[in-house]
């Protein structure tokens, strides 16, 4: 941090010593030991805020990032629901449109009497054909006998 050298320690531990004696030089760097100590809490402190500081502005800046995405998804969801909601209506409107000419009854086209010809004389009406179910009761006269339900497995029928 201050680059001293040892030599340059003992110059000042030395001279320390001269000009503050003995007796009082024991007090003396216990107390600069201590002002030392808190002058480098304070200093990790102003780090500590500074890297805080920046931390929250980088947050901010984040934050109205994410804040102007969300609101350019918002308008470009309400314009394509706006978008939307008119091809709705026009195709509402296009087909009550359609459903008030095709509810106004179309001219009939009735072909002229001269093409009219009767029904031919040779049609014969097809043959009524009896259900085969029917069919086999008349010729057997007996009742027919309501099929069975399968049994399960393991379940006789007693």
């Amino acid at each position: 941090m201050f680059d001293i050298a040892f030599s340059e320690l003992v110059i000042i531990g030395v001279v320390a010593l001269i000009i503050i004696g003995p007796e009082k030089l024991p007090k003396t760097a216990r107390t600069l030991g201590h002002l030392f100590g808190r002058l480098q809490r304070y200093v990790s402190d102003v780090k500590a805020d500074i890297s805080r500081e920046m931390e929250l502005e980088e947050l901010r800046k984040l934050q109205t990032q994410v804040q102007s995405a969300a609101r350019d998804i918002e308008t470009s969801v309400s314009a394509a629901a706006r978008d939307v909601e008119t091809g709705v209506r026009n195709v509402e409107s296009e087909l009550n449109a359609a459903g008030a000419v095709d509810s106004t009854p179309a001219p009939v086209a009735v072909p002229p009497p001269a093409d009219f010809a009767p029904p031919p004389t040779d049609f014969a009406p097809p043959p009524q054909v009896e259900p085969p179910v029917a069919a086999a009761r008349r010729k057997t006269d007996v009742p027919a006998e309501p099929p069975r339900q399968a049994s399960l497995p393991g379940f006789d029928r007693g």
